[in-house]
């Protein structure tokens, strides 16, 4: 930073530009107050603080790996499972789909038998409608035959003149 900049102006993003009161640093000037401190110290603090924690960053990442790998496993099983779950629903379909066939074909065979008794009824109807009508027809042929009968026998039981000769 220049000396010409000032802090805000240099956080605003260049000069003129001024955030105002609100968005000042609170660790303004703190830079200049701290004492200069050792390279070699920091250094050490670092990898102090490094080899503190690195051995549990280490564990909680290959934690969090098993925990992926397990996740990935269970996700494969779950699909697996949801698969003979649709295999089971769509046997049920198909199960449900021949019991309906089977329904429909004992009906078919119902409405078959019925229409072989009604062709039966209806073959001996006909027989039966065709040998009264031929009985009629012969007792009327009779009563026809018995009618001349009785016609021609008064015919010939009318008197008739004697022939004059």
């Amino acid at each position: 930073m220049s000396g010409a900049e000032r802090p805000e102006e240099a956080a605003a993003g260049g000069p003129g530009r001024s955030l105002g009161p609100s968005v000042a640093s609170p660790d303004e000037g703190v830079v200049e107050d701290l004492p200069l401190i050792d390279e070699k110290a920091v250094e050490q603090l670092t990898e102090g603080l490094i080899s503190h924690y690195l051995p549990d960053l280490q564990r909680s990442k290959s934690a969090l790996q098993e925990l992926t790998q397990n996740q990935v496993v269970l996700l494969e099983t779950l699909e697996q499972e949801i698969s003979k779950f649709k295999e089971c629903n769509s046997i049920l379909e198909i199960n449900a789909l021949f019991s309906e066939a089977k329904h429909y074909h004992n009906k078919l065979v119902n409405i078959r038998n019925e229409m072989m008794m009604i062709h039966e009824k209806t073959s001996k109807l006909k027989k039966r409608a065709l040998k009264l009508q031929q009985k009629r027809q012969k007792e009327e042929l009779e009563r026809e035959q018995q009618r001349e009968k009785e016609l021609e026998r008064e015919k010939q039981l009318t008197a008739k003149p004697a022939k004059r000769t």
